[in-house]
This record gives structure tokens, sequence and C-alpha cells, in this order.
């Protein structure tokens, strides 16, 4: 068991949050919830023993095994994708060394008698104890499952990790947390770089192996399959809930109607009591009972309403202008970098209106046929954009391409054009950036705020066909959910690559599935699409057991 206890955090004299004290049990699946700056990944970070409290302690048994996977990290660019993965067990290889010098030191010296050969014994019994109390496991064997179900393939496993991008370097850090089988697994925003069966592969090897869990995440369908407890930071202190995150929604909801009930009774009671006092103040009969009622207001406890986020985007896309039927055509298309084929012979239509989900594993070729449509790369084959196709594009990078020298106001009013330039602030504040916030540099802005920002630029002109390369990557579920509203509502044809289900859901009505350098058509949406594949990987899985 793992005990937060009166943990406490303050910066430049203001409070983020102050004595937060909860346990944290074997089998626990938390997801831990709060606004934008509740300070989240700070209590995580705290758990982690990556950063300190203001006040309070965190306590752990002497052997617990805490292991932290945060939202940005470095890899090192010294070894290969194995090798990296394999320093999860680098503690366990150590105690080995330390053994087998140990025994070579009994063997070869004589002094049996000594002190300091009663001392080796007694370090040999004592490692030996440790070493062979761990399960029995098959290393490589390990690693590689480990890695693939992360997305790799075996030929990745021998490539340097600075062949990788950061979301591939996050998968390579996230399989040594797996594998060292630790007492708890913190996780900061994981699934933000994984494609949609690696992330049903986390929820899987989390579930049934994992000893205890807490989270961060944005992606709803994730939470709610993995955790059985929710744990929510408001107004400086917690509410820890026993059950899931849409059943905690619930039970929140419940929570803040009750003090909100509470509140108004109070306030009642208070006018009721203050009206007695300054009708009788004066008055030498009712000189005792005034004063009681003066204490009672005194000593009375205010009930407090937690805070709602009330932040929201307001996000309309313009009206479409119309496009001819078929805004993209595809005939046996094909890309291949050297002698590494991304897909080929692809072939593929998309009618007016449609709204499209590119789905499959990292690398198999949704975000390159993005760019073949986008002009951005060559191709062979024939790819044919339709009569007045005017498209908006968002690239999964878009975020991080803002310059971070200008203030954010700076950054839209200097692609804004026309008469939209005399509403850039009233653009800005519809995207949640008011007052003080339009002047931060955005080197400076979060994940989220830089992605909310880069959507800006779609809104600047009209477009017919919208392509969204991972939009939902760093936005928080609310906003995620006002997106997907917009996106329903928008008139135009809609690509849309993600690997977020529940983002997907009751938005894409067709999905094309990458994969084996093919582009396959599904007439279903992602539901349908997901119940299909889980059945072909059974059916897949009940072949290797008969082999």
């Amino acid at each position: 068991m793992i005990s937060v206890d009166a943990v406490g955090v303050e910066f430049s004299g203001s409070t983020l949050f102050s004595n937060l004290t909860f346990n944290i049990n074997t089998n626990d699946r938390i997801a831990l919830m709060g606004k934008n700056g509740a300070g989240k990944s700070t209590l995580l970070k705290i758990i982690a023993g990556a950063s300190k409290p203001t006040s309070g302690k965190i306590s752990a048994p002497k052997d617990a095994v805490i292991a932290y996977l945060p939202q940005h990290l470095l890899t090192e660019d010294e070894c290969t994708v194995f090798e990296e993965a394999a320093k999860a067990f680098s503690v366990m290889m150590e105690m080995k060394k330390e053994m087998d010098e140990c025994n070579h030191q009994l063997e070869t010296r004589t002094d049996y008698e000594s002190d300091a050969y009663s001392k080796i014994i007694e370090k040999v019994s004592e490692l030996s104890e440790k070493y062979y109390s761990i399960d029995e496991v098959n290393i490589d064997a390990e690693i590689e499952k480990t890695l693939m179900g992360l997305g790799f393939v075996r030929s990745d496993l021998s490539r340097s990790t600075a062949e990788f991008s950061g979301g591939w370097r996050m998968r390579i850090e996230l399989a040594k947390i797996l594998l060292q089988k630790p007492d708890l697994i913190l996780l900061d925003e994981p699934t933000n770089h994984l494609d949609i069966e690696s992330v049903q592969w986390l929820e899987d090897f989390l579930t049934n192996n994992a000893k205890a869990v807490m989270v961060i995440s944005h992606d709803k369908a994730f939470v709610d399959n993995l955790t059985n407890r929710t744990i929510e930071i408001t107004r400086g202190r917690i509410y820890d809930y026993k059950t899931n995150y849409s059943h905690y929604l619930e039970l929140r909801k419940e929570r803040r109607e009750q003090q909100q009930k509470q509140f108004d009774d109070q306030a009642k009671q208070m006018a009721d009591i203050q009206q007695f006092i300054d009708r009788f103040k004066g008055t030498y009969s009712k000189t005792l009972q005034v004063q009681s009622r003066v204490k009672m207001l005194e000593k009375m406890e205010i009930v407090e309403v937690d805070e709602v986020d009330t932040a929201a985007l307001n996000l309309k896309f313009p009206p479409a202008p119309r496009s001819g039927n078929y805004p993209v055509i595809a005939n046996d298309l094909s890309k291949a970098y050297g002698e590494h084929v991304v897909f080929k012979d692809v072939s593929l239509t998309i009618a007016r209106g449609e709204k499209i989900a590119f789905v499959g594993k990292n690398g198999e070729g949704k975000s390159t046929l993005v760019k073949a449509i986008m002009g951005e790369i060559d191709f062979d084959g024939e790819l044919q954009l339709g009569h007045n196709s005017m498209i908006g594009y968002f690239a999964q990078n878009q975020a991080a391409l803002l310059d971070g020298d200008l203030t954010v106001f700076q950054t839209i009013d200097n692609i804004a054009k026309g008469e939209v330039r005399t509403s850039v602030k009233d653009m800005l504040g519809a995207f949640m950036f008011s007052g003080d916030a339009i002047d931060k540099k955005v080197k400076v802005l979060s994940g989220g705020e830089r992605t909310r920002l880069a959507m800006i630029k779609l809104l600047l002109q009209p477009v017919n066909l919208l392509i969204l390369d991972e939009p939902t990557n760093h936005l928080d579920i609310k906003t995620k959910e006002i997106l997907k509203d917009a996106l329903k509502a928008f008139e135009g044809t809609l690509i849309l690559v993600s690997h977020d289900r529940d983002f997907l859901d009751g938005l894409a009505n067709k999905v094309f599935e990458f994969g084996n350098k093919r582009v396959k058509e599904h007439f279903e949406d992602i539901n349908g699409f997901l119940r299909n594949k889980k059945m072909e990987n059974l059916k897949e899985i009940e072949r290797k057991v008969k082999m």
C-alpha cells in the first residue's frame, strides 16, 4: 500500500492544493481527474518521487517499485530499441553480475576462516534469495512481446532509437515500465501517441497484469474501460469515488446539486438571521437574542459549491462552399521510400459530404496518404482532387510547428487576411484565449493550448475538404466533445486520422483500414469495425494455439 499523507504544494505564495490524503492499494485502477491547472501532473510527479511537496509526504514499502511515464521525455540515442527496452531488467542483471563476481571470489580465495570470506558468503546468500525470488522469465521473449504489443515490428528492434519520433520513443519508455512489473504505474497521457490497436493492447495489459495504476488521460473510452476508481482534484482538495469515469460524472453532478441546495438553504438562513439582527438591533428587550444571532453568524461555516470549469471552446466551421461530387479519387496509388514500401495499388473514392476515418497501426501510411492528397510528396499512380476542392489541413505536428517566440495574438494576426483581421481577438476569445492570455508567448503554452491555437488557422477561410491528422492529442475531454460536435455539423467532406475511439464514435461513417501495405474500405462506423477486428484477432490467436 502506498500512502499520500497531507500533501500540499504552493507556488509563489499561492496554494495549488493542500492536505491531500489517500491510499493506493493493489488492484486499484485510478483515473486522476480535474480541470486544467488543478495540479494533476504535479501530484503524479510527487508520488513518483520526481518532485517534492511543500508539505506532507508519500509513504511506500521499502522494496516498492513505482514507475512513472511523464507527458514529455527524452530517450537516449546510443542503443537499439531492444537494448533500450532491456534496461528495464538492469537491476536484475546487476544483481546477477554481482552474484557471479562474489562466486568467483569464493572459488579463488583461500582465506576460508577470515571475516572477509564470511561477508562474501553472506552477500551471495542475500543476493541469491532476492534474485531467485523473482519469477523466472525469458527476458528476450518478454521484451519482444511487449514492444510488438505497443506497435513495433520485429525489424524495428535492431534499429537505433535515434531513428524514431517522439511518439515511438514514448512507447519504448512505456515498454520499459511494463517490463519492470512495478507495484504502481503512473501514466500521464499515455495514449496520445498510440494507435487504436496499441491502446487496446495497453488497456488489456494494464487490466490483466498491472498491480496498481494511476492515470491522467483525456481518452474517455480508455479511462472508462481501465479504471475502477476516480480521484478528482478541485479547489485544492480531492474527492475519491470508487467507480469509473462515466459513473463518477453522474456522482459529481449529484454532489454539486446537493452542495448548491445546501448553499442556497444556508444563504436563506443567513439572510433571515441578518434580517432579525437589523430589525431588533438597539431594542433593549431583544439584546440577548440579537447577540446570540450575531455569534451564530460568526461561527457559521460557509458551504462551498465546487467550481465548474465553464471555460469552453466556441467552435463553428464556416459554411462549406460546394465541391464536386468526389473530392478525392485515387487509382493504383503507391508510395515507397527506397526499398521500404509504405502502401501500393491503393484505389479509393471519397464522396462529397462523407466523414471518413483513417485507422491502422502507426507507420502503415495514414499520414503518408494525407500528404499525397495535400501534394506534399511524390507518388506513383493517379490521385485526383474534385472540382472546387478547398482543403483545410491540420497536421499531426501542427502545434509543434508554431513559432514559440511569437505571442498568441501575433500567431493569428500575422496570417489573417481581409476582414478577418478585425475580429482576431474575438476568434481568440472563442478559443479560450482572452485578457492577458493573448500576449503569452507560444513557447509557454501547454500542449492543449497550442493545439487550440493551431486549429484557429482552419477557421481563417472557408473550406469544403477538412483533413485532420490526430487533432485530439492534448485536448481535454470537454474540448474534444465541442470539436466533435462542430465536425458533425460541418457541411463539407471530412478525413480524420485518429486513434481516439470515443472521438470517432458517431462522427465517422466509413473506415479505411491501413495495414500490410494495403488500404481496405469498411462500410461501417468505428464500433462495427472494431467488433469485426476483435473477432479477426481472436481467430488468429486460435489458429496459433492449434499450431
